[in-house]
C-alpha cells in the first residue's frame, strides 16, 4: 500500500512540475510499460494452461480429452462474467471505438484486468480464438483510466488510450512497428503528426517488455524464408484477390453465425454447453483450431503440413499429398466458424490470431495446389506468410498493419513487395463488398458514424438530448386566433408546437404561415388553431443517430424538427443548434 501511495505521489508530482506536453510523454511511457506487460501476463498465463492441460499424464486416448476442455473454458468464462462482472464484458475494437465516440474515451475500470481473465480461461483451454483483441483492449483500458485519474483532456485520454492499444499489439508479437500502424489505422480517427511520439514510446516499450521476458517458443516467430523471385508477382497478385475473397467469406460467416447466438441473450449458459460441444467436435476431427493455432502456421510455413493430422481421425492419410491439400482447405473454411462460435457462445477473444491462422492456411492451400498441378513450383513457405497479411489487411481494413506485422515477425524485408501486393489487392477487393471493417460495422449498423473524416466524427459525436430546444409556447388545438396571437405576443420563436391533452404533438405552428390572418381581429374567435397547424415534416426521437438526423435535414429542406419521446413532445432540434454545438467540440479538440 506505501508503494502505491508513492508511486501516485511522485506522478502527482511530476504532473505538477513537468508541461502538459513532457507529462503526456511520461505518461506514455508508464501506459506502454504496464500494457505491454499486462499482455505478457495474459501470453504466458494462456502458454501454461494450455501446458498444463495437454500435459502427458499417461493417459490412454489422452487427445480425445481435449476436445471437453474448450467447454470447460467456456463454462468458467462465462461463470467469471456472469458472476464477477454482472454479465458485462466489452469485446473488440468495436467497443474501443464506441467509446471513444459516445462516451468520452472512457472505458470501464475493470477492463483492465477483466480481458486477460477472461481470454486466458477461452484460449487457455482451447477456445478458437486469438489474444490480441483482449491484449488491445487492456491496454486501452489502461490508458483511458490513466488519463481519467490525472484529469488530461479528451484529446489526450485518446492518445493514450491508442498508446495502450499500441502497445499491446506490439508486445504480443515483438513488433513495435505494427503497434503504432494499428492504433492509427484501426483506432485513431484523427491523428496529427504530434499524436506519433506518444504511440511510438509507448510501442517500443511494450516491444522491449516481450523481448526481454517472454521466450521465444512463446513468439510467433519465422526463421524459414526463400529470397524473393519478381517471376512470382502474378501469382502474388492473384492469391491477394483471393485473399480479399475469402475476406469477405470471414467476416459474412462469423457476422451469420453470431446472429445465430443472438436471441438466447438470457440462457448463457445453454449457450456455453452449445458451444462447447460444437467446439469440441471441430476439434475432434480438426486438431490444429485448438487454441490460438500459431503451432499450425509454424509447421506450415517449415513445409511440415502432414504433422497437421496428427492426433486426428485422419492421421493415417498424412501420406497422401491431396488428402493433406484437401484437409488443410476444410480447415482454412471452418476456423471461421470455430472462432465465431468461441466468441459468441460466451467466450472471449479476437480475431486478429484467426485471420493470420487463415492466411497461412491460404497461402499454403494456394502455392501447394499450384505445384501439384505442375504450373510452376513455388515457394510455399513464402506464400503462406504473405498471404497472412492479406487476411488480416481485409478483415481489419489495416493494410499497413498487416505488411508490417509479417515484416517484423519474419524479421527481415525480402518479401516486402509481395506484402504489399497481396494487402493492397486484397484490402481493395473487400472495400468493394464490404465498405467497413468487421468491428466497424457494427457501429455504423447501430447508425453510429465512423469515418476517418473529422467533421463526420465529430457530427457523430453528438448527442441529441443535449442540444434540445425547450423554450417553445405549446398551445392546444381547439385554441382561438386571438388565443394563438397572445401567445406569439410573448414569445420570441417563430415555431409553435401543438400539443393535446395529453402532450401528444399534433400539429405545428409556423408564423410565417398565420401572419395575414394575425391581425384580422374578426377572425379571432371564429378560426381555430387546429385549422391553421400543419403536420412537421419529420420528427425526431432523443436517442437518434445523428447521421439519421442530419439525412433528414437535408431531404426536407427544414431548418427545425421536433423531438417526440415515446409519443410525448419534448422539444425542438434545430440545424443551427447543431451546428453551434459542433463548433463548440471543435474548438476544444484542437486545443492541444
Amino acid at each position: 500500500m506505501k508503494y502505491i501511495k508513492f508511486y501516485e505521489f511522485a506522478i502527482n508530482w511530476l504532473h505538477a512540475k513537468l508541461n502538459k506536453r513532457q507529462f503526456l510523454i511520461f505518461s506514455s511511457m508508464l501506459v506502454g510499460l504496464t500494457a505491454g506487460l499486462a499482455a505478457i501476463i495474459l501470453k504466458t498465463l494462456v502458454h501454461y494452461i494450455h501446458q498444463a492441460i495437454t500435459y502427458d499424464y499417461h493417459v490412454k486416448y489422452q487427445y480425445y480429452l481435449y476436445i471437453f476442455f474448450p467447454l470447460i473454458g467456456l463454462l468458467l468464462c462465462v461463470f467469471f462474467v456472469q458472476r464477477f462482472l454482472h454479465g458485462k464484458l466489452g469485446r473488440g475494437t468495436a467497443n474501443i471505438l464506441h467509446a471513444i465516440i459516445k462516451k468520452s474515451a472512457i472505458l470501464p475500470k475493470d477492463q483492465m484486468f477483466s480481458h486477460i481473465i477472461s481470454s486466458a480461461l477461452t484460449v487457455g483451454f482451447g477456445g478458437s480464438a486469438g489474444l490480441e483483441s483482449p491484449m488491445v483492449t487492456t491496454g486501452s483500458a489502461i490508458g483511458s483510466n490513466y488519463a481519467r485519474t490525472y484529469h488530461l483532456n479528451y484529446k489526450d485520454r485518446v492518445l493514450l488510450l491508442a498508446s495502450g492499444a499500441a502497445a499491446g499489439i506490439a508486445a504480443a508479437f515483438d513488433s513495435p512497428i505494427a503497434g503504432v500502424l494499428f492504433a492509427l489505422e484501426v483506432i485513431l480517427a484523427d491523428v496529427s503528426i504530434s499524436a506519433f511520439i506518444p504511440l511510438i514510446i509507448a510501442a517500443a516499450i511494450g516491444a522491449l517488455c516481450s523481448k526481454i521476458i517472454l521466450q521465444e517458443g512463446i513468439l510467433l516467430t519465422f526463421h524459414y524464408l526463400q529470397p524473393f523471385n519478381y517471376h512470382y508477382v502474378p501469382f502474388y497478385a492473384l492469391l491477394g484477390a483471393l485473399s480479399g475473397l475469402v475476406s469477405v467469406y470471414y467476416v459474412r460467416a462469423f457476422t451469420r453465425i453470431e446472429e445465430l447466438f443472438k436471441p438466447e441473450k438470457s440462457k448463457v449458459y445453454s449457450k456455453a454447453i452449445v458451444g462447447g460441444c460444437v467446439l469440441g467436435l471441430l476439434i475432434l476431427l480438426f486438431p490444429s483450431m485448438f487454441g490460438e493455432g500459431y503451432s499450425s502456421i509454424k509447421a506450415l510455413s517449415e513445409m511440415k503440413a502432414d504433422s497437421l493430422l496428427n492426433n486426428s481421425l485422419f492421421s493415417g492419410y498424412s501420406s497422401n499429398e491431396w488428402f493433406v491439400l484437401f484437409f488443410i482447405g476444410v480447415v482454412m473454411m471452418l476456423k471461421v466458424v470455430a472462432t465465431s462460435v468461441t466468441i459468441s457462445s460466451g467466450g472471449n477473444g479476437g480475431n486478429f490470431a484467426p485471420s493470420l491462422f487463415v492466411g497461412a492456411y491460404l497461402g499454403y492451400f494456394f502455392s501447394r495446389l499450384i505445384s501439384m498441378l505442375g504450373i510452376t513450383k513455388l515457394p510455399e513457405g513464402n506464400f503462406t506468410i504473405v498471404a497472412m497479411s492479406g487476411i488480416l489487411s481485409g478483415i481489419f481494413h489495416a493494410p499497413l498493419t498487416a505488411i508490417f506485422l509479417i515484416v517484423e515477425i519474419t524479421g527481415g524485408y525480402d518479401l516486402m513487395i509481395p506484402l504489399m501486393i497481396v494487402s493492397a489487392i486484397s484490402y481493395t477487393v473487400v472495400k468493394y463488398f464490404e465498405p467497413y471493417s468487421m468491428d466497424a460495422k457494427k457501429l455504423v449498423k447501430k447508425g453510429h458514424v465512423l469515418s476517418y473524416n473529422k467533421d463526420k466524427s465529430i457530427l457523430s459525436s453528438l448527442k441529441i438530448s443535449s442540444i434540445i430546444e425547450t423554450d417553445f409556447h405549446k398551445i392546444a388545438p381547439d385554441a382561438t386566433l386571438g388565443q394563438l396571437v397572445e401567445v406569439v405576443a410573448h414569445s420570441s420563436r417563430n415555431i409553435f408546437p401543438v400539443v393535446d391533452a395529453e402532450n401528444c404533438l399534433v400539429g405545428v405552428i409556423f408564423l410565417d404561415t398565420i401572419r395575414e390572418v394575425m391581425f384580422k381581429r374578426d377572425l379571432y374567435d371564429s378560426v381555430l388553431v387546429k385549422e391553421l397547424m400543419r403536420k412537421p415534416a419529420e420528427t425526431v426521437s432523443p436517442n437518434e443517430a445523428m447521421q439519421s438526423v442530419m439525412k433528414k435535414f437535408d431531404e426536407t429542406g427544414a431548418w427545425n424538427f421536433p423531438v417526440i419521446d415515446q409519443g410525448q413532445y419534448v422539444g425542438f432540434i434545430s440545424k443551427s443548434s447543431i451546428f453551434s454545438k459542433y463548433r463548440k467540440v471543435l474548438i476544444k479538440s484542437n486545443i492541444s
